[in-house]
């Protein structure tokens, strides 16, 4: 039997929860970035598998520590993010695995196209903030996406044929949500 969090509606605290990625690059190494800016909504129902995420990212706050890299992933070669400012993620199935594990299915939108994706998700517990009289959620969550699936076709080779960057990319979320206060009149 798991625990989980009382009923009602978190909002994701982006100060203390990452939305991440990890890319192959170079065949031999992998590199790691994330998105600075973002919201999300966790309305947990009587169960979690009555609840429900909603997230948007911005594609613009995208960094992995090197700003010609960012501008690069930004382009038309990558995330396009004149054309497609947003990134956005929201659940349609949740399935207890046991514990404090479940899989979350979702539709993961990127430069227009979504597709339905499959999230390992953790729940990590429930307890108070440095805020008094608030609790936090935290949860953490993985998928493997193709990223050519959603229109990211960079097709960078070296010399023998390797891609610059792998098709096969980690995406890695860490969240803290609080639940939004209930106003008694």
């Amino acid at each position: 039997m798991s625990t989980s969090p009382a009923p009602g509606v978190y909002n994701v605290d982006a100060v203390h929860s990452t939305i991440g990625f990890v890319a192959r690059h170079l065949v031999a190494a992998k590199v790691r970035g994330n998105f600075t800016d973002f919201s999300g909504v966790i309305t947990i129902g009587d169960s979690f598998e009555n609840s429900t995420v909603e997230a948007t990212v911005k594609a613009a706050s995208i960094t992995t520590n090197n700003e010609m890299r960012d501008g690069h992933l930004k382009s038309g070669d990558f995330l396009e993010e004149e054309t497609y400012p947003t990134l956005s993620l929201k659940s349609t199935k949740i399935t207890a695995k046991g514990g404090d594990k479940f899989d979350l299915v979702a539709d993961l939108t990127i430069k227009g196209i979504t597709k339905s994706v499959t999230f390992n998700v953790e729940y990590l517990g429930t307890g108070p903030s440095m805020a008094p009289g608030v609790d936090v959620t935290g949860f953490e969550a993985s998928a493997e996406i193709d990223r050519r699936d959603f229109g990211v076709n960079f097709e960078g080779s070296l010399e023998n044929g390797s891609l610059v960057v792998g098709n096969k990319i980690v995406l890695e979320i860490a969240l803290e949500a609080h639940q939004e206060s209930v106003v008694t009149a």
